[in-house]
């Protein structure tokens, strides 16, 4: 992101769908931060949570937005229906006069839907299905309709969030399909929009420490060095806003296009343009991994 402008998104049009918490809500807020109109999409809301019964919702993330410089628009959807989702574009599309800029397919909903250590046979077939639907359908659905105001208007950038940049396997078959489709979403859909000046990556944040990692270690963000006694790895974990800033720099590059199709590391991104964590940090995952032989992500 060029330091010298402090609001380089100013004007911009953003969609973030998955902005409920996590690395979605953390994207949506740098967006915000730098003078983006962020639309922060999800199924929960005040007063009704989704199905993993967390506290945080899209009204929260919207306010964040605003807070930082940016303007947030809570808007409750849910990416596996159709209808709601076309509905989404058709609003903006009338409230913003027809303009995206950024897309951002964030949407997981996998929490409680992935056995680790169980062969695929034996897991739930319905709980893999409904992972693909969540992480992969939605993804692709929200993209029909979304990006067809950017190729109207002759540009714009899509981000599909994943976890890892590679295609190794992920320690469970069902994890690894959705995780791993999003980066061909992104490889497939650059190939596609190239001629029409749309950009479409995948990123991926390292060891993330979201708010639902810091509950499962019993920590918070002021102690959260408690929780290597548990995971050593840990140590190296990295705050949602780490790969928020690396979205927020991406669509701020006016070379972004250089990058079209390929899958980008948080770590590899704080290189390039420069950040550190909001803690300070410069975790770099890629780096950790080797000197513990841990497999690149």
């Amino acid at each position: 992101m060029n330091k010298s402008d402090p609001k380089p998104l100013q004007g911009k049009i953003a969609v973030v769908a998955g902005a409920t918490r996590g690395a979605g809500r953390a994207i949506a807020v740098m967006l915000g931060a730098a003078g983006a109109t962020v639309y922060c999409t999800g199924r929960s809301v005040r007063g009704q949570a989704s199905d993993i019964k967390r506290t945080e919702t899209i009204d929260d993330t919207a306010e964040m937005v605003t807070e930082r410089g940016g303007t947030g628009i809570p808007v409750q959807c849910d990416h596996t229906v159709e209808e709601q989702v076309k509905a989404l574009f058709e609003r903006i599309r009338e409230e913003q006069q027809g303009r995206l800029d950024i897309l951002i397919n964030d949407i997981w909903g996998g929490e409680n839907l992935t056995h680790w250590n169980i062969p695929f046979w034996e897991q739930f077939l319905s709980d893999g299905l409904l992972m693909q639907e969540r992480a992969v359908t939605a993804h692709m659905i929200t993209s029909y309709y979304g990006v067809p105001l950017m190729v109207a208007n002759g540009g714009g950038l899509v981000v599909e969030v994943t976890d890892g940049s590679t295609y190794r396997y992920r320690g469970n078959l069902y994890y690894s399909l959705a995780k791993i489709s999003a980066i061909h979403l992104a490889a497939a859909m650059a190939e596609e929009l190239r001629p029409y000046q749309v950009t479409a990556l995948a990123v991926t944040p390292g060891f993330l420490r979201s708010e639902q990692m810091l509950d499962h270690f019993g920590v918070s963000e002021e102690n959260w060095r408690d929780a290597t006694a548990r995971e050593p790895h840990f140590i190296e974990s990295e705050t949602p806003y780490f790969l928020g800033q690396a979205v927020a720099a991406l669509a701020a590059d006016p070379n972004v296009a250089d990058k079209s199709g390929k899958a980008l590391t948080s770590w590899d991104l704080s290189d390039e343009y420069g950040y550190s964590d909001i803690d300070g940090r410069k975790p770099h995952w890629g780096n950790y991994a080797k000197k513990q032989g841990l497999p690149i992500t």
